[in-house]
């Protein structure tokens, strides 16, 4: 086979590895920013197995996240950071999927802010997991979204992360 015929074999094979590649990391269904998001959890898990949970090492973790935010996602996350720990202190700032969020003592996340700027969509969103304590008959909200807040706001946070540790 002749030098050329080799080459062009080669880089056939090679284009066709990488469309592969491509199309198996589009058919997982996950996006760039949830992959991410998925990579940062297992770091979070890695480095909550190595030790006993730290208030202050969730805290900064936390707080680290909410500065690396855009300035109009870092301004709602820095005040719902302030009325969860001020309406529930007993919870344990932490990230979660590299999101600013608050546990339980079981280390159950209770409620987290997801920054629009996570994953590129038109508002923040507060949300509540299912150890939250907000049922309400057969239905009731588990996230809401957030474009900015007002004192009215605020205080209808306060209720809910008040009503959610029980």
């Amino acid at each position: 086979m002749t030098t050329k015929k080799t080459a062009a074999k080669k880089a056939t094979a090679t284009k066709t590895t990488a469309t592969k590649s491509t199309e198996s990391s589009t058919k997982s269904g996950f996006n760039a920013e949830e992959r991410a998001a998925m990579k940062e959890r297992a770091k979070e898990l890695r480095a909550e197995a190595k030790g006993a949970k730290d208030r202050a090492k969730g805290e900064a973790d936390l707080q680290s996240k909410i500065a690396e935010m855009p300035e109009d996602d870092r301004a709602l996350a820095t005040a719902i950071h302030r009325i969860v720990t001020e309406t529930a202190p007993d919870l344990m700032p932490k990230t979660w999927y590299g999101m600013p969020a608050y546990a339980d003592a079981n280390g159950k996340v209770i409620c987290f802010f997801k920054a629009a700027s996570k994953f590129g969509v038109r508002y923040g969103e507060l949300g509540f997991n299912e150890d939250a304590a907000l049922d309400d008959g057969t239905m009731w909200p588990t996230a809401y979204a957030i474009t900015e807040l007002t004192p009215a706001h605020e205080n209808l946070i306060a209720t809910l992360v008040a009503k959610a540790v029980g």
